[in-house]
């Protein structure tokens, strides 16, 4: 699992009056940036970790375009964000401006930089229903409200962080399509893969990885019965070919939950579960979210 480590340095004046004089002194102030993932890839996640020698009051930052929100935990006082590498980016360095505000106000300003390297994806070739290659013109219109109405969920982050600890898989099979897949539906290229697929029989109860509220739910046209999950801060999962759903939106669940049951709804050759993570608009690997994320 790769991981970096930077540290940079600030000076702040503290103010101490003694004896009816102000006197102002210079203290260093110390960040530690590190990270840790899999590797630095398309559809990975990322954890950025900051520690500060003075306890910071909060501590923002933007990558690749994106807010990313931090946390703290009780157990030591490292500050933790995560950070979204989509699908589709480009090899290259990416900054993270960070932004840490300190317990007496000063404000550290720091970039951090990021190596995505590339990745090559295998293609798989698969028969499906024609309707679903190429849709009757009646459904057309039918497609595209279906995938602005999902556009419009992931692109919306609350301001409240519902998931707490490890992320949980959300039926007992392993994953059987890998995330990033191109995709050849009938001898006719279409979009990569932007989930995991896993194998599971009709009718296994599909349980909610982590605590979420349920944003949306019904039958779209490729997808089937689907179910996506809000974790907060820009954090979605999205279920997929369900045969039934069993929640409601805007239910809060808890993690291990049954949200629904396996299906073979919509473009599929067979039953299997869908996933798809959304991290602040990235399409990530949901393994990788399973794989970082540890109580």
């Amino acid at each position: 699992m790769a991981s970096t480590r930077f540290i940079v340095r600030a000076m702040f004046c503290v103010g101490l009056i003694a004896s009816g004089w102000l006197v102002f002194g210079a203290e260093a102030v110390d960040l530690t940036v590190t990270h840790y993932a899999r590797s630095i890839q398309p559809g990975e996640v990322v954890v950025l970790e900051v520690q500060s020698s003075h306890q910071p009051v909060s501590i923002y930052a933007v990558a690749f375009g994106r807010g990313v929100r931090f946390f703290s935990s009780e157990m030591d006082e490292t500050w933790r964000g995560l950070i979204g590498v989509d699908l589709e980016t480009a090899p290259g360095d990416y900054p993270v401006e960070i932004r840490a505000t300190i317990d007496n106000g000063e404000i550290i300003q720091e970039v951090y930089t990021l190596q995505v390297v590339r990745k090559d994806f295998p293609t798989r070739h698969l028969k499906v229903n024609p309707n679903f290659v190429n849709p009757p013109e009646e459904v057309i219109e039918r497609i595209t409200r279906e995938a602005q109405t999902v556009a419009d969920v992931f692109e919306k982050s609350s301001h409240v962080r519902y998931w707490s600890g490890e992320f949980r898989a959300p039926v007992p099979g392993n994953s059987t399509s890998g995330f990033g897949r191109r995709s050849v539906y009938n001898g006719e290229p279409r979009s990569p893969h932007s989930g995991t697929d896993f194998r599971a029989g009709s009718g296994t109860p599909v349980k909610a990885p982590n605590i979420a509220r349920v944003v949306l739910t019904g039958e779209l046209y490729f997808s089937g019965n689907v179910v996506i999950l809000d974790h907060g801060w820009g954090l979605y999962s999205y279920f997929a070919h369900l045969s039934s759903i069993d929640v409601t939106e805007g239910e809060m669940v808890v993690t291990g939950q049954v949200v629904g049951k396996v299906g073979a709804t919509g473009r599929v050759t067979g039953p299997h579960l869908h996933w798809t993570a959304r991290l602040n608009g990235a399409r990530v690997d949901p393994v990788s979210l399973m794989t970082l994320l540890k109580n």
